[in-house]
């Protein structure tokens, strides 16, 4: 890892990508585009070597939003070139193909909520808050907030949540599924890495299937969706793992397969 404040590593099948700016992990520009970096290094891993990934914060604060001293000085011409930009980042994140978890500490929010967004699970802290506030600073969510929001826990309750800019508390977010699993804060990350171990020696391009399916099929109709999927099922033949799994199947009954991500 490069001096920077986001790095990764992997150790078992399971990599963590850690943003480490403190006190509060502000997610300024130069923050963003090594997260964006780091997560492309992990897309481009194979499956042997990293089978899930946990995104994770500190065991103080996740991310407590964008560089409002930064973003304070930017102008809208700035801001029309960056958004992109800032979007592009994130979704690399989203895009990761192999399941992800955010393990939240203290706090997610605005851009650090917008990231827990992006994974595809998120174990948070018994004392974590979660929020978009960006309305209180006269602006809205620009790092996905809109659209990844609603498509987690509806339309109204993220109206709610993005209309007043307030915080919601670990047993709200997890009661309406902004998050999966609370625990103790010392067992954030604990709990988030033995999420991600679960997928190690799994039929890894069965899996990356399956999250391209879903993902791509909630930006669509459902005709399209099912396509997508049609696609996805038929293409994952052509791989041992399926041979294996069915072999496996046949021979021992199911969950006794051991896979090779091929």
């Amino acid at each position: 890892m490069s001096e920077s404040s986001v790095g990764w590593e992997a150790r078992d099948g399971v990599a963590t990508l850690r943003i480490d700016r403190p006190p509060m992990n502000a997610l300024s520009t130069a923050v963003q585009d090594q997260i964006g970096q780091a997560a492309r290094e992990l897309s481009s891993l194979p499956a042997s070597e990293v089978a899930a990934v946990v995104v994770y914060g500190g065991d103080t604060v996740f991310a407590a939003g964008a560089d409002i001293t930064e973003m304070q000085r930017m102008t809208y011409p700035q801001m029309v070139d960056r958004a992109a930009v800032i979007q592009e980042c994130f979704r690399a994140v989203a895009r990761i193909p192999k399941p992800t978890i955010a393990a939240v500490t203290g706090y997610a929010l605005g851009a650090g909520c917008e990231l827990a967004l992006c994974c595809d699970f998120r174990v948070a802290a018994s004392d974590a808050r979660l929020g978009q506030p960006e309305v209180l600073l006269g602006v809205i969510p620009g790092a996905g907030g809109t659209q990844r929001l609603p498509r987690l826990v509806g339309p109204a309750r993220a109206k709610d949540l993005i209309f007043t800019g307030r915080m919601v508390e670990a047993d709200e977010a997890l009661r309406i599924g902004l998050v999966d699993e609370v625990v103790d804060p010392e067992q954030v990350y604990a709990a988030a890495q033995a999420r991600a171990r679960r997928f190690v020696g799994g039929p890894a391009y069965a899996l990356r299937a399956a999250k391209e399916a879903i993902d791509r099929g909630l930006e669509t109709d459902l005709d399209t969706g099912l396509a997508i999927e049609a696609s996805q099922f038929a293409g994952v033949f052509a791989t041992e793992d399926r041979v294996t799994g069915m072999t496996s199947f046949m021979e021992s009954g199911p969950g006794k397969a051991s896979f090779d991500a091929r």
